[in-house]
């Protein structure tokens, strides 16, 4: 096999994170995009509350209500919103669902959506059509001026940061100027890319975001975070509603159903206490080392399993572009079955997918090119 250029401007970044990810003892793992490991310090910062909570119960409940706040602060300081802007959800279909069903929807309303989406963003627009509304569906790999063009008189856009099989990761910027200047609602699924490239939905210009935090964010499943623009707050209903949605949710004698001030509107009855410690413990770890600096690792690992696989005579999905190129890589070879390679690699101490024929290899940060490296060679 011919080898790949060495890395360079993250080995140091590499070598001095890999003590938070106990899992480098026993695998290598390429399965960020389906449910990372913890780090350390997401694992111990869930074990403290669990300990607290065995010990002493609800007596240090304010902590707890700390610990909620800061997650909504760490999250908007990742995305570049403000923390009144952040609702804590249990995972990014519900931050899907709260907009989808939450917007005043008119017979002849149209969005426009993207035939290869993960369902949890593909679902919730086509079930409008029950309301009349008229989805129109494109390719992710269309050019912007075919989405500028269906974006006329559309009500929404919704798309994914990066795409789950293939990798492909849009050009939100571009495509929030074009939501913009059509009067288009901007919604952006970011699971797959949320932690390891940027986010600034200002600069981005994006309306509403949603991921939960079991992949690129390192952090637990069952917790993530829905942005809603301050301005949309008020035209975007809370589907499920319970004690906490309102004002005056501290006062349990209060009758008055008005709703919060900010995005906690939508959150509705208790929280996931023990995944929010978990998840604000994860994005800080990320902002502490710099999305930036993650994003020029990964796209130096998924750049080396592109060009490794092609050597190989592997196929992959997309070509790999500094653009479009993401943290996934998807290969396939004929003769060769996904699953059967996932059961090899797995049976050498590497964690992989497969998916719709494909074998997904996602990487994060603190994996090195050696072991980048040792996999191709099982390939």
């Amino acid at each position: 096999m011919e080898r790949t250029p060495a890395l360079t401007g993250y080995h140091n970044l590499t070598v001095n994170r890999r003590g938070e990810f106990p899992v480098t003892r026993r695998l290598i793992y390429l399965n960020h995009a389906a449910v990372a490991p913890l780090s350390r310090r997401a694992a111990e910062a869930m074990k403290k509350l669990a300990d607290d909570a065995c010990e002493y119960g609800s007596l240090h409940y304010s902590d707890w209500e700390a610990t909620y706040a800061a997650l909504r602060e760490s999250a908007a300081r990742m995305i570049g919103a403000s923390a009144a802007e952040i609702a804590i959800v249990k995972n990014t279909s519900e931050g899907i669902s709260t907009v989808a069903l939450g917007m005043d929807w008119k017979p002849g309303d149209k969005v426009v959506a993207f035939r290869e989406e993960f369902p949890a963003n593909l679902f919730p627009w086509q079930r409008l059509a029950a309301k009349g509304v008229q989805v129109e569906w494109l390719s992710i790999y269309d050019s912007l001026e075919g989405i500028d063009e269906a974006a006329r008189g559309a009500k929404l856009l919704a798309i994914s940061y990066v795409n789950y099989l293939s990798g492909f990761r849009a050009n939100l910027e571009a495509i929030g100027e074009i939501c913009r200047r059509r009067g288009a609602f901007f919604f952006v699924d970011a699971i797959q890319g949320l932690g390891i490239f940027p986010v600034d939905v200002e600069r981005m210009r994006i309306d509403a975001l949603a991921a939960d935090g079991h992949k690129w964010l390192l952090g637990p499943e069952g917790c993530g975070i829905l942005y809603l623009r301050r301005e949309w707050q008020d035209r975007i209903e809370p589907v499920e509603f319970g004690w906490t949605n309102i004002a005056g949710f501290n006062d349990y004698a209060c009758r008055d159903m008005s709703l919060r001030a900010d995005a906690g509107r939508y959150e509705c009855g208790t929280l996931n206490t023990i995944g929010v410690y978990g998840l604000r413990a994860a994005f800080d770890l990320l902002l502490e080392v710099g999305v930036e600096t993650v994003a020029e690792t990964v796209l130096g690992l998924t750049g080396r399993i592109a060009a490794g696989a092609a050597a190989l005579g592997y196929e992959t999905a997309i070509p790999h572009e500094p653009e479009t190129g993401s943290g996934i890589v998807s290969v396939r070879k004929e003769g060769l079955d996904s699953g059967d390679l996932v059961g090899r690699l797995r049976a050498n101490g590497v964690a992989a997918s497969p998916r719709q024929g494909w074998l997904r290899l996602s990487p994060h940060f603190y994996v090195t090119s050696n072991e980048i490296d040792r996999v191709l060679g099982m390939l």
